[in-house]
């Protein structure tokens, strides 16, 4: 492994609803074959049975069991996933130990699919959700991180697609056809890497480019 490998952050990956880690298999093979440490975990329950918020308790929880304090380290959240890290960042002190954040296809203004059920997560991610309106009022935080949201304008789990933009960080649009392609479409993976590669800086601008 060469110096600039060793230099890299390790990258913890947090799966979507009804997912588990291993939804990341194709992702994580590529990031380890390119010189990164990767970690994941399992959410439980992973049906939206409990608030967002509690599973990002099980995200701090990982990252202080797994790192050493002073190890910064890069988030990636898929779906339901990156709203979870969002909280993580936000709320429970993600801010100080995250440097790059990347989320793929994640309802950051909720929807539509959510008002099919009740549990408490799913309520969560509708529009317009008590949870995703104090989210996004103060949203601007995550422009301390490298931010960076991938998302397709054709995922019919994300409804209206447009729903993962974000007026922070990053934006890369890459035209997938279906919403669990994002994580194995060898387009996602490249900007996965290019946005994991980033130098660390402090983005004053919102950039977008399309694959």
């Amino acid at each position: 492994m060469n110096t600039e490998n060793q230099q890299r952050n390790p990258v913890l990956l947090i799966h979507g609803i009804d997912d588990t880690r291993a939804v990341f298999q194709k992702m994580a093979v590529h990031l380890v074959l390119q010189g990164w440490s990767v970690h994941s975990l399992n959410l439980v329950p992973n049906n939206g049975d409990v608030g967002l918020d509690e599973l990002a308790k099980q995200v701090g929880d990982y990252v202080t069991a797994t790192f050493a304090p002073e190890q910064r380290l890069d988030l990636v959240g898929f779906s339901m996933g990156g709203i979870v890290s969002r909280y993580y960042v936000q709320r429970l002190g993600g801010i100080n130990r995250v440097q790059r954040f990347i989320t793929i296809s994640s309802p950051h203004h909720g929807t539509v699919v959510a008002y099919g059920s009740r549990r408490p997560g799913c309520v969560q991610m509708r529009p317009d959700s008590i949870f995703l309106k104090d989210l996004n009022s103060d949203a601007v935080i995550l422009g301390q991180l490298d931010f960076t949201s991938i998302w397709t304008p054709y995922d019919l789990m994300i409804v209206p697609a447009n729903s993962s933009q974000m007026s922070v960080g990053s934006e890369v649009i890459v035209p997938v056809a279906l919403h669990p392609w994002m994580l194995t479409d060898t387009r996602s993976l490249a900007v996965v890497q290019a946005a994991l590669t980033e130098g660390i800086k402090l983005p004053l601008l919102k950039k977008k480019s399309s694959q």
